[in-house]
Order: C-alpha cells, then structure tokens, then sequence
C-alpha cells in the first residue's frame, strides 16, 4: 500500500488544481464583474490568470522545496501542450477561426513574451531582476492591449468577453464570490503539495529527471483547467475562444508564474530544457503563429499533426 502513496498523492493533487483553479475563476470573475471592471479587462486578466493559477502554486512549491527543474519544466512543458494538445484537440472537434487581430497582437504578445523568456534563460538562473522586468513587459502589454481594445473594438476584444461568459454561472452577491476564491486557493496549495511530492517520488523510483516528469505528468495536470474549459466551449461552437484563452495563458505562464516566483526564490535553469525545449517550445509557437495567420484559421488537419507532434514529444522525453 506504502509503494501507492505517491500515485495517489499524483490523482488526488491534479483532482484538486483542477477544482482549485475552477473556483478560484468562478470566484475572481463574480467579484471582478460585481466591482464594475468590463468583459475585456476581466476576459484579459482574470480568466487567464485563474486558469494559469495551478502552474504558479505548483512552481512555487517545487521552487522552495528546492526542486526547481520541477518549476521550470511545468511551465515549458505547459506552454508546449497548451498548443500541441489543447488546441490540437480543439480544433479535432471544430476548426478554430483566428482572427487577423487575435493572431497579430495576441498571438505576437505571446511570441514576444516567449523570446525574452527564453532570453532571460541563457543567463542560467531567472534572478529577481528578471522577474521583475518581466512582469513590467507584462504590465506593458496588458495596458497596451486595454487602449487598443477600447480605442479599436475588433474581434479580439469581442474574444475577451467570450472568455468571461465561457466561464458559466458566476457566484452572486459578495460572499459566495469570496468564498469560492478562498475555496479555490486551498484546494490550490494542497494539490500543489501532493502533486509535487508525488511527482519527485516517481520521478526517482523509475530514475528520470524531476525536469521530465514536470514537463510530461505536471505541465499535464496543470494544463487540465485550459483543456477543460477549452473543450468545452467547442462543445458550445465558441471554438476560437480556447485561442484566446491559450495566447493568454502562455503570456502568464512565462511572464507571470515564473516572473513571479523568481521574485521569492531564483530559479536556475536545467541544462536539458536549456539545450532543447525551450526551443521546441519556441518552434510550436512559431509554427502556430504562421499557421493561423495563414489560414485564419486552425483546421482539423492541422489539430491532428499538433497532437500526433505533442504524443511523440512526450514519448521522446519518457523514452530518452
């Protein structure tokens, strides 16, 4: 029964970051939306950010229990799946539309988040400096994107109030809302908590690196909250929302989470995810930016390729 702890620690923590984050969305969203803040910013903000919020507090554990390879992986290998599985799986379902604006300033907000990411990086260690400038750029873009929006209203910013309404029913009154949120933050820590434990016990039993198993098992567990609510609202015909909600989601994913927790604890970089995923990372990126500014548009085709292309990644790395 001892030789089970860990896998159960593994299922029981991505059961909990997946309610976690759902409450915590539910929750910020009621309390945004009761506070007067619009669709757009709420859409831009907060729904990317709830669905982001189970990569910052698992990189947050891993980082101060001071398995940082943990951290860094779940981020990468989050972003990856983001794109590779998630939008693949989309658009498997229903072709997902992409807007000109959707993809040139969300879509190149994402990109340019991802390069000075990635150039943070070849420093060796995320210092606090860098997580400092990094949530400055963030700041920047957020703001930029606000005045665009509001000056220009185009579908992307139509895309924004759908991520809000995606979310479903929210909360009423103030204590629900606030109730939900705390709900959410516990459920949050303890899932963190036993999905990282679990995952460094496994990681060592069959004798790979905590890198791996955060790129693979946790960036998996993390993605849950993106490809739930992804799927979805395919299911509803709002298919290019789960565009919106993955150029979001990458942007904090880099910026944010590990921005932010390299202001409590540097996070040095591994030497595997330097000389190889960041820039398989990059390349999916890249290679989703041409292709729905092409098209205008992810095909069903093309959802088959990217998730062939994420299952033979995954195996590549467990294999190696």
């Amino acid at each position: 029964m001892e030789q089970l702890i860990p896998y159960i620690q593994i299922i029981a923590g991505l059961v909990l970051l997946t309610a976690g984050g759902e409450f915590i969305v539910r929750g910020a969203v009621g309390l945004a939306l009761l506070m007067g803040v619009s669709k757009v910013i709420v859409g831009l903000t907060i729904v990317a950010a709830g669905t982001s919020a189970p990569e910052f507090v698992v990189s947050l554990n891993a980082s101060l229990k001071g398995t940082a390879d943990i951290a860094m992986g779940n981020v990468v290998g989050s972003n990856i799946a983001n794109i590779l599985l998630i939008l693949g799986a989309v658009a498997l379902l229903k072709p997902i539309a992409a807007g000109r604006v959707t993809v040139v300033r969300d879509g190149g907000a994402m990109l340019l988040g991802t390069l000075l990411f990635i150039g943070l990086c070849m420093f060796g260690v995320i210092e606090r400096w860098a997580g400092a400038v990094m949530l400055c750029v963030l700041v920047a873009i957020w703001y930029f994107t606000y005045k665009h929006d509001k000056n220009m209203p185009s579908h992307a910013s139509n895309l924004h109030e759908e991520e809000v309404d995606e979310v479903g029913e929210v909360p009423s009154g103030w204590f629900k809302p606030i109730i939900a949120t705390v709900i959410g933050i516990v459920a949050l820590m303890f899932g963190a908590e036993w999905l990282v434990d679990g995952g460094v016990t496994v990681a060592r039993e069959f004798g790979v690196s905590e890198a791996v198993i955060g790129l693979t098992l946790v960036a998996f567990g993390t993605s849950l909250p993106e490809l739930a609510a992804s799927m979805v609202a395919a299911f509803r015909g709002h298919s290019d929302v789960a565009l919106g909600n993955v150029f979001g989601s990458n942007l904090l994913n880099l910026l944010v989470i590990i921005g932010g927790v390299s202001l409590i604890t540097p996070i040095p970089v591994p030497a595997q995810i330097l000389a190889s995923d960041l820039w398989i990372m990059l390349a999916v990126t890249v290679a989703l930016l041409l292709v729905t500014f092409a098209f205008r548009k992810l095909s069903r085709s093309a959802g088959v390729v990217f998730v062939i292309a994420y299952f033979v990644y995954v195996f590549q790395l467990v294999a190696a």
